[in-house]
C-alpha cells in the first residue's frame, strides 16, 4: 500500500512541474508575441504607430520576471531604442520638402525596417530555450 502512495504523490508532484511548465509557457509566449506582433504590424503598415508602440511596451513590460538579462535587455534597449528610433523618423519626415535631407531619412527609414524585420529570425532564436516543452 506504501508504494502505491508513493507512486499517487509522484504522479501529483509530476503532474504539478507539467502545469507550471505549460504556465510558463503561455506567458512566455505572450511577450514573444507582442514582440512580433509590432514587428509585423511595421511590415505590412510601412510605419509605426503608437497604438503598436503601446501595445509591445505592455506585452512586454513582465519579461524580466520570467526571462534572463540578455532577453530583458534585448526587448529594453535593443528593440525598443530601434523602434523609437523609427517613430522619430517617422517624425522627421512629415512635413519635410523633397531633397537631399529627406533622401537621407527615408534611407535611414528604410534602414530600420529591414533591421526590425531581420529580427523576426532573432527573436525566435533568443527565445527558444525559453519555449521549449520537453517531455
Amino acid at each position: 500500500m506504501a508504494v502505491l502512495g508513493v507512486f499517487i504523490a509522484y504522479r501529483q508532484w509530476r503532474t504539478a512541474q507539467n502545469k507550471l511548465k505549460l504556465d510558463l509557457f503561455d506567458r512566455r509566449l505572450l511577450i514573444h508575441t507582442a514582440a512580433r506582433d509590432y514587428i509585423s504590424s511595421v511590415m505590412t503598415s510601412g510605419r509605426s504607430t503608437s497604438e503598436a508602440e503601446y501595445a509591445y511596451l505592455a506585452g512586454t513590460r513582465g519579461a524580466k520576471w520570467l526571462f534572463n538579462d540578455d532577453i530583458v535587455d534585448y526587448l529594453d534597449k535593443v528593440l525598443w531604442h530601434k523602434i523609437c528610433d523609427l517613430g522619430c523618423l517617422q517624425s522627421e519626415l512629415e512635413g519635410l520638402p523633397p531633397g537631399q535631407e529627406r533622401s537621407e531619412k527615408v534611407r535611414k527609414k528604410a534602414e530600420l525596417k529591414k533591421w526590425l524585420f531581420a529580427q523576426m529570425e532573432v527573436l525566435d532564436s533568443k527565445f527558444a530555450p525559453f519555449l521549449r516543452l520537453g517531455h
